[in-house]
């Protein structure tokens, strides 16, 4: 068990699906050998495919632990489930003949992260989707650290973030199997799996990381779980208002979600319709990402917003609207037992870690 644990919070009412944080930590962890195809973060349109393709429903199993607490590792998904990296054929549309095309180089090409962007689902007309930003979810009882046989995957004990040791690691890949939300990479040149770290060498040293640091949208949250002066604390324990994806994989996860807090169809709200009588997103299927709590989370949320339309106040909506970053984030010395906070934040430094120099 760790001491403390590091988690965030997302507020899928306030992504853009601008990619910025993909972005962000493409450019910080994976511009690297054998990672081109990684987006440890990822934006996906749900309803959608996700990425890997179809990761949620691999059949026969789906990954993480029965009722029993026993591992139900899934089959791995195929390369092209990821998606392979390519180069557009930018020379035949801008110089030759004024060709509009856009397709890939290799027209064998028919999946790649985010190939169904802003598709969603319709129903009577009514398109409807929502962006579902996910990294490695560093989860109180990770499936991973469960299924590796070299003992590579470990939980570190200050702030609960997972980590791969790269040089244990002999890439069997179990721990992709073992994986529900499919968040770990086999690197095929260096033959070892890698995954989002939390941005830990940012975090120690008072630095928020680089997907939350970049976001525009403002929707991440981030702190110690049980430092009760901690947005997600608050959000997640204290309101109650977010929810970790798939719970009933028994993994723990400890990246949380303010579920879309989405219109009731065809302007009926000012009618009189709530949120929950005529939700646009189905309701079963943000059950089915969330679990049954979500439609309590929604009931919750619609009586605050009512109470700020009569001219309340809202405890929640006044923290979830995170204008300032001392509000959105919250980070602390793990190290210290007094959880001491960071009241200024170093210059970034020169860290390397597994030969990644950043």
């Amino acid at each position: 068990m760790s001491d403390h644990q590091y988690a965030m919070v997302m507020d899928l009412n306030k992504c853009l699906g601008c990619q910025t944080c993909t972005i962000a930590c493409k450019k910080q962890w994976t511009d690297h050998d054998g990672m081109a195809y990684m987006y440890w973060n990822n934006v996906e349109t749900r309803p959608g495919a996700g990425y890997p393709r179809n990761f949620d429903t691999l059949k026969p199993a789906a990954g993480g632990f029965d009722r029993h607490g026993r591992l139900t590792p899934s089959p791995l998904p195929e390369a092209d489930d990821y998606g392979k990296a390519w180069e557009y054929n930018y020379e035949d549309r801008l110089f030759k003949g004024g060709k509009r095309t856009v397709q890939p180089n290799d027209p064998r090409l028919d999946w790649g992260p985010n190939w169904d962007e802003d598709q969603g689902g319709a129903d009577r007309g009514e398109p409807h989707f929502f962006y579902l930003p996910r990294i490695c979810n560093h989860c109180t009882h990770p499936a991973c650290l469960e299924a590796c046989t070299r003992k590579a995957i470990y939980k570190r004990r200050e702030d609960g973030i997972v980590l791969i040791d790269q040089t244990r690691c002999r890439g069997y890949r179990h721990c992709i199997a073992a994986c529900p939300y499919k968040k770990i990479y086999f690197n095929e040149q260096l033959g070892v799996s890698q995954k989002c770290i939390f941005c830990y060498p940012r975090v120690e040293k008072g630095k928020v990381n680089a997907c939350a640091s970049q976001c525009p949208g403002r929707l991440r949250f981030v702190g110690i779980l049980d430092d009760a002066e901690s947005p997600v604390h608050k959000l997640v324990l204290t309101h109650k208002v977010a929810l970790g994806l798939f719970p009933e994989r028994g993994t723990g996860p400890n990246v949380y979600y303010v579920p879309p807090f989405n219109p009731p169809r065809r302007g009926n709200y000012g009618a009189g319709r709530s949120i929950i009588d005529d939700p646009r997103i189905p309701m079963d299927y943000l059950k089915y990402l969330f679990g049954p709590g979500v439609v309590d989370v929604m009931t919750r949320l619609e009586a605050e917003l009512r109470t700020v339309q009569a001219g309340g106040r809202s405890e929640i909506l006044d923290l979830l609207i995170g204008r300032d970053a001392d509000v959105r984030y919250r980070l602390v010395n793990t190290k210290s037992k007094g959880l001491d906070p960071f009241q200024n934040s170093p210059p970034q430094q020169l860290v390397q870690i597994g030969g990644l120099n950043k």
